[in-house]
């Protein structure tokens, strides 16, 4: 597997750069999750960092990217008609019950 160094910016991670895989398109994940052990017994803290774009070339495409801090820590799910928190992507030829 390919590997890119990625920079960190924000959390305690803050101006590290780490190799990240890749996938198969070439992009890191979208979302990257550390989980902090405590002291004191408890499940550890996760912090997590959403991928945007490092630099914008003049064509408005990304060329490379960076992971910003998520203080709130919960990655964005999607909500359905009931209320119901989404387990996957909304296909279009899904029907909603």
């Amino acid at each position: 597997m390919r590997s890119e160094n990625t920079p960190f910016v924000g959390g305690p991670l803050d101006g590290r750069v780490l190799p990240v895989l890749v996938g198969a398109t070439g992009q890191p994940p979208k979302t990257y999750e550390i989980p902090v052990p405590n002291d004191d017994g408890r499940p550890p803290t996760l912090h997590l960092y959403r991928r945007v774009p490092a630099r914008v070339g003049r064509l408005g495409l990304p060329s490379g990217w960076k992971y910003e801090y998520a203080p709130e820590g919960k990655a964005p799910q999607g909500k359905t008609s009931e209320g119901k928190s989404q387990a996957g992507p909304k296909w279009p030829w899904k029907k909603s019950r």
